[in-house]
């Protein structure tokens, strides 16, 4: 596991360092309400130097949809205009100030039209998203 974090912790460490020092226009990360590194200091930097992030990976490769599955959306979701869980995983990653696009990916109409309504009402702020965070984590 020690290299494994060695490793991320370089390639984090290169990706500032492309964004800060090398003027990169577009970033894409790897980011889902259950894969947050990216807050630490890739999306600081992106959004100091003023990087488009598009975010790749939003269900976490399908394993967010795993962890919700049979479980109902909390009642407060109707608030941010959430009607899925799918809408609710990408509110999370669109409501990031630093994030520019995301990039859910499907082959089924429904799901991208569900995907399409993510991105209309209201987007969580900062204590919302926590909240959010905090509801995925209680599912176990």
């Amino acid at each position: 596991m020690k290299r494994c974090v060695g490793q991320i912790v370089r390639r984090d460490e290169e990706i500032v360092r492309l964004v800060l020092h090398h003027g990169a226009r577009a970033r894409q990360v790897d980011y889902a309400i259950n894969n947050r590194e990216v807050e630490a200091r890739i999306l600081p930097a992106a959004a100091d130097a003023g990087t488009a992030v598009l975010v790749a990976l939003p269900f976490g490769r399908g394993r967010l949809f795993r962890i919700a599955l049979g479980k109902k959306l909390p009642d407060w979701a109707a608030e941010l205009d959430c009607t899925s869980w799918g809408q609710f995983f990408l509110k999370f990653i669109l409501g990031h100030p630093a994030v520019t696009a995301a990039i859910p990916g499907t082959s089924n109409p429904k799901h991208m039209v569900d995907n399409l309504n993510a991105g209309r009402g209201r987007m969580p702020d900062a204590k919302e998203r926590e909240r959010m965070v905090q509801y995925v984590e209680s599912l176990g």
